[in-house]
């Protein structure tokens, strides 16, 4: 029996600058060619502001769908490397294998959450949408053509996107920004797309994710064999609307501190808790003394910045604004509660102080010479973010602390 998931979310379209609603796919003549308007290759989307440069991104525009070319998302291989065109080939041509997809897939950190973003082909990708009226909404795909990035419904209220509609994709400073064009359903695991373009802007892996429909074939019949030509670093899952726990998930971080992570496979726990690779706990996570706090556990990456940040925190002498005894915390490998979103303290790249009196959705008490220290020396801090969490600061970038 086949498999396939079913979203029921419709599709919903964010026109930046664009008057009138989501258009469904059109109808076009017998013989007449697919239509490309509103979303010229050579130009950003109108209303798109100048965060960042659409325009430079923008590829060959979809036409309609015709016909019978859509395709059940049923399982997702995500790989630590991209995935040979022979290996491809080798799964496209298994028995029971209907259609596949490469795709290029990294977490991304935004704000306390780091999603699931995927660099697509959109006229192609758009086939293993489940949600069909997304999959023919062709204005949201001539969007992500464009050089915009689209994104789940559910994530219209959590993004923080800034007045002209654009969204970093990541919280350095520095990180790029892609302009939000279109609210629509995505394969299962994916919470945004964009397309091919900023695959190398973003230092995505290419082709290091891969896309399969099966045919009548149950997918679980499928995972053996793919996952023998995957080979056993890949993750092979089954694509529904849970997370597939039975098999080791992994994640890419991109941005600045993407070193510091590497390769991140991991094991989900009950609880919303994790467990990350033995191996990978070896190699980056430390337990150190540090100024004021004393010993904490954290990724190796942050001890030189972070002991620095602290020092001229004392030196300052601004020590007593900091209490250790309300420090909640470095590395804790687990989910943003109620989801199954990576934190960043999953990475022990984040700490969190002085906690009774810096909650999410306040203001704070933090001092804000002590927090403008912390972002001297590479943090980012939650109380900028759009739902504030003032105890949380996190490295954004590699800092060396100079003699």
């Amino acid at each position: 029996m086949r498999v396939r998931t079913q979203l029921a979310a419709a599709a919903l379209l964010l026109l930046a600058g664009c008057g009138g609603a989501p258009s469904a796919e059109p109808s076009p003549a017998p013989g007449s060619a697919p239509s490309t308007a509103g979303a010229a290759a050579s130009t950003a989307p109108e209303g798109a502001g100048t965060g960042a440069p659409v325009g430079d991104f923008a590829v060959e525009p979809p036409g309609p769908l015709r016909g019978s070319t859509l395709e059940g998302p049923d399982m997702l291989v995500y790989s630590q490397e991209s995935l040979s065109e022979d290996m491809v080939e080798q799964i496209a041509a298994l028995e029971g294998v209907d259609a596949v997809e490469p795709l290029a897939m990294a977490q991304v950190p935004v704000e306390d959450r780091v999603i699931n973003l995927a660099a697509v082909d959109p006229a192609t990708y758009r086939r293993f949408v489940p949600d069909r009226a997304s999959a023919r909404l062709l204005e949201a795909w001539k969007r992500v053509a464009a050089g915009e990035i689209a994104v789940l419904p559910e994530m219209k209220k959590k993004i923080p996107m800034d007045d002209q509609g654009f969204l970093s994709l990541g919280n350095a400073t520095e990180a790029p920004k892609a302009h939000v064009g279109a609210y629509v359903a995505q394969v299962p695991q994916v919470d945004a797309v964009v397309n091919e373009k900023w695959r190398d802007v973003l230092d995505m892996k290419p082709g290091n994710a891969l896309l399969v429909s099966a045919d009548m074939t149950a997918p679980q019949a499928l995972r053996k064999p793919i996952q023998r030509i995957a080979g056993e670093d890949a993750s092979v899952q089954i694509l529904g609307p849970d997370l597939d726990t039975s098999v080791q998930q992994t994640a890419f971080l991109v941005g600045g501190v993407a070193d510091a992570v590497g390769t991140f496979n991991y094991t989900v726990l009950g609880g919303g808790r994790i467990a990350p690779d033995p191996a990978w706990v070896a190699k980056h996570i430390r337990t150190e003394p540090v100024p004021i706090l004393g010993s904490v556990t954290c990724n190796k990456a942050i001890f030189p910045q972070l002991r620095a940040a602290l020092q001229e925190v004392v030196d300052r002498g601004l020590a007593a604004e900091i209490n250790p005894d309300e420090y909640a915390g470095c590395y804790y490998p687990r989910f943003i509660a109620g989801s199954t979103k990576l934190s960043n303290h999953s990475f022990g790249l984040a700490l969190d102080f002085n906690v009774p009196g810096n909650l999410r959705g306040t203001v704070g008490e933090m001092d804000r010479t002590v927090v403008s220290i912390f972002k001297k020396w590479g943090f980012g801090w939650g109380g900028d973010w759009r739902y504030t969490d003032p105890m949380h600061f996190e490295m954004v970038a590699i800092v060396e602390p100079r003699a």
